[in-house]
């Protein structure tokens, strides 16, 4: 009997829509894959293991995901499509059997001033609907209530045309919004010092601006030179009141400078709109050391830092403000919104909880809807991201996330794997980069990557269940089982760090001694004011050195090279040896290839369909101009030395004629943070997320400071890796260094002289010291979370 005229009621024949049940990949071979192939169970939870570099996020994100959203991209018309990012096809042959894909990653949430938590999740949208709907007095729309909205209002003669007639009329408008206007709605004031914007013993022809960028070179030279408010010869000291005015605070004026039309502001409107405008943490180092130095900021005096204006203040639900409402901790503010009781308003009260609950489930009750985005940790972003999702309807959906495990407590990581299977749950396919083995352990089906990382990973070295991987023999599988025991012996400390009255944030007094000369870990719950104490109150101290969570910013033009000042010796090493100048041995400078200015490819913008990038014909895409090739150093040109990798590069730096002692130097730090593999020339935006943590590391660890502070230095790392991170951190004690770091792994717990465990819990229920001592007492204890996870860890 054929299939489709099967009637059996015990063997119901497959139908044809219900065999797609797989996602087929073959021949993937995006940036370090190696034609990988495999077919991965939809509505299951798989997840990707494997060193970091090995190609995990290549195949997930770069392939699988990034097909998914170009394929939903091109189902919008091409008009739609020229207002979307346009995407590239991935380098894979086949591509079967995808579904929608919804990528949860690590990005850190946009660093602009105005956005906060609230305002990211909608959350601020639905509360200020039920101010303008319920507050009393009542004071106009959902707008009244936006910091991000100001009060305006206008009038004048308007033009209409009625029955062929043109009539002029008077019209009024006015629009009530929430912003304070002191501070604009930022929370904040700034103040200057003057002494830091300009030295005043010198005129400006002379150089006395010391605001970077603005020389009397370029164009700010030009309009400062040809505004005529001011002698530009003349010591500012000088000058009248008048052209001091001019000079810092004239609005921005029109003129015409030799006869082209420029725009004249004072030098602090114009640092106002070009740094201010910015959150501090996405300045370029040298700009936020300037602002650091320059602006002092202070809390708004006249809305206290609620960034609301006084109506939208005055306007209040059962005798809480918006203000009120955003300033308290999530689970609080979720139980005043189960209070109020009003018919009307029912759906959107409905909606507000369940957004709320989300937040408190996912283990973020600890935050407050005003908490600036820009300040939560890549971990908390991602979670922040997953609350949308939590409440939704969808099945059959793909959910990609990248290592949700980051930033969490081991008491916080099951709560983390019971939202990962609830999703699963609800029919949809679940695909999860991640290393710790906890999180491991609920996959219904493994994929590990390797078998190293770089060229020498991007294969597919084991797939199948957990206890598969166990016994396969894969760095993974041998590594799965891992635990670090307790040290026999701790350092004894050479002196101590003391903090006192601590009180950032949810910080309740903390009064704390913070050993020096040995490894500290400051550990506890997610949320339990670790970084507010070690950020806060030791980051900013003489000789501290602190190695945070922030991302690596760099175009494909940046490279492990040019990041850590590693070109600047190479490039001179090349000028001696040939007698020319430096400039001609960077492909961002005088040596580029002038066909592809640099790029080693030439990018074809095709509006909405993927741009093109084919390689340059003239350079063979090796980015300099074939003069420049001619010239050698130890048998290499240029760019043969940038396609060494950093282990061949120490080597050849280290002796011979190619001996160059300060590049050596930079070599070796990249060797001893486990980077020996990467290529020197590679693209920044090529590297994963432990790689450019490591590589931030590795420049960091040449400053001069006595006390190293590192946030989550296992992060993005693999099993494996987390023991030669151990040995980076033995060495950088044993040579003399203060070590702090700030972790939740268990294997650096138990490998610490001292721990300080923060807590019992998060938000308010935090900001406590509630252990010090050595990592056995902790264990013997028992008294905290920290002490039972690390006790049931290394087995005890």
């Amino acid at each position: 009997m054929s299939t489709a005229m099967r009637t059996d009621p015990l063997s119901p024949a497959l139908h044809v829509a219900d065999s797609h049940d797989l996602i087929r990949v073959h021949g993937a071979r995006e940036n370090n894959l190696k034609n990988v192939s495999v077919e991965l169970p939809k509505r299951r939870l798989t997840v990707f293991t494997g060193v970091s570099g090995s190609g995990k996020s290549s195949l997930v994100f770069a392939t699988i995901a990034a097909e998914s959203q170009r394929m939903i991209n091109e189902t919008y018309s091409a008009f739609v499509q020229g207002f979307m990012p346009t995407l590239a096809r991935p380098d894979v042959d086949v591509l079967d059997g995808l579904t929608t894909a919804i990528i949860v990653d690590q990005e850190r949430m946009g660093a602009n001033v105005r956005s906060t938590v609230g305002t990211v999740t909608d959350a601020n949208a639905m509360l200020r609907i039920l101010f303008s709907r319920l507050g009393r007095p009542h004071i106009g729309s959902p707008q009244a209530f936006s910091f991000n909205v100001a009060s305006i209002s206008g009038a004048g003669a308007v033009t209409l045309e009625r029955g062929g007639q043109k009539v002029k009329e008077r019209r009024e408008f006015s629009i009530t919004g929430g912003m304070c206007p002191r501070c604009e709605g930022m929370g904040s004031v700034s103040d200057f010092d003057l002494t830091a914007l300009y030295d005043d013993t010198k005129s400006l022809n002379e150089g006395a601006l010391t605001v970077p960028g603005y020389s009397m070179d370029g164009w700010y030279g030009r309009i400062y030179r040809g505004c005529g408010y001011f002698d530009p010869d003349k010591p500012i000291r000088r000058f009248s009141k008048r052209e001091l005015h001019d000079l810092l605070h004239k609005e921005p004026t029109k003129i015409k400078v030799e006869g082209i039309n420029l725009t004249y502001a004072g030098l602090i409107p114009q640092i106002q709109k070009s740094f201010l405008s910015k959150d501090r943490e996405a300045m370029q180092p040298h700009i936020r050391a300037f602002v650091d130095r320059a602006v002092v900021f202070a809390t708004c005096p006249e809305c206290g830092g609620t960034r609301l204006s006084e109506a939208a203040r005055s306007s209040k639900i059962d005798g809480i403000s918006i203000a009120d409402a955003c300033a308290m901790q999530i689970s609080d503010l979720a139980a005043w919104v189960r209070g109020v009781d009003e018919p009307s308003a029912a759906p959107l009260l409905a909606t507000l909880r369940r957004t709320l609950d989300s937040f408190v489930e996912i283990g973020l009750g600890y935050l407050s809807l005003d908490r600036p985005s820009g300040t939560l940790s890549g971990g908390e972003a991602q979670r922040t991201k997953m609350i949308r999702h939590l409440g939704s309807s969808l099945t059959d959906v793909t959910y990609v996330f990248d290592e949700p495990t980051i930033g969490l407590h081991p008491h916080d990581i099951q709560r983390m794997n019971n939202l990962l299977l609830q999703l699963r749950d609800k029919g949809n396919t679940v695909l999860v980069v991640e290393h710790k083995p906890e999180a491991i352990a609920i996959a219904d089906h493994v994929v590990d990557l390797g078998p190293r990382a770089g060229t020498a990973g991007g294969e597919v070295v084991f797939e199948g269940t957990v206890e598969g991987l166990r016994a396969s023999g894969t760095l993974t599988g041998r590594h799965f089982d891992d635990r670090a025991a307790l040290k026999p012996s701790v350092r004894t400390p050479s002196g101590a760090l003391e903090v006192r009255g601590a009180e950032r944030h949810n910080l309740q007094g903390v009064d704390v001694d913070i050993p020096l000369g040995v490894l500290v870990v400051v550990t506890g719950v997610a949320g339990s004011g670790k970084s507010s104490l070690i950020h806060g109150s030791v980051s900013g101290r003489d000789g501290v050195v602190a190695i945070d969570q922030g991302a690596i910013r760099g175009s494909r033009r940046s490279n492990p090279a040019t990041y850590t000042g590693l070109l600047d010796p190479i490039r001179k090493a090349f000028a001696k040896a040939n007698g020319v100048k430096p400039a001609l041995f960077s492909a961002n400078s005088e040596g580029a290839c002038p066909t592809c200015n640099g790029a080693g490819v030439i990018y074809t913008d095709l509006a909405m369909m993927a741009g093109v990038a084919t390689t340059c014909e003239d350079c063979e895409g090796k980015r300099f101009e074939a003069s420049v090739l001619t010239y050698h150093l130890g048998g290499r040109d240029i760019s043969e030395v940038l396609a060494m990798s950093v282990t061949e590069a120490e080597e050849f730096f280290g002796a011979g004629e190619a001996r160059t002692p300060a590049a050596h130097a930079i070599l070796g730090r990249l060797s001893a943070v486990g980077l020996g593999y990467l290529t020197i020339g590679q693209p920044l935006t090529t590297l994963s997320g432990g790689e450019r943590q490591r590589l931030k590391l590795a420049t960091h660890m040449a400053e001069k400071g006595g006390v190293y502070v590192l946030d989550e230095p296992t992060s993005g790392l693999h099993l494996a890796d987390v023991e030669h991170l151990l040995g980076l951190l033995d060495r950088l004690v044993d040579g003399g260094k203060s070590v702090i770091v700030i972790e939740h792994h268990q294997a650096v717990m138990a490998h610490a002289d001292w721990i300080i465990d923060l807590g019992p819990g998060a938000g308010h229920d935090g900001g406590r010291i509630v252990f010090e001592g050595t990592p056995a007492d902790l264990v013997a204890d028992r008294s905290t979370l920290t002490g039972e996870h690390l006790a049931a860890y290394i087995g005890a």
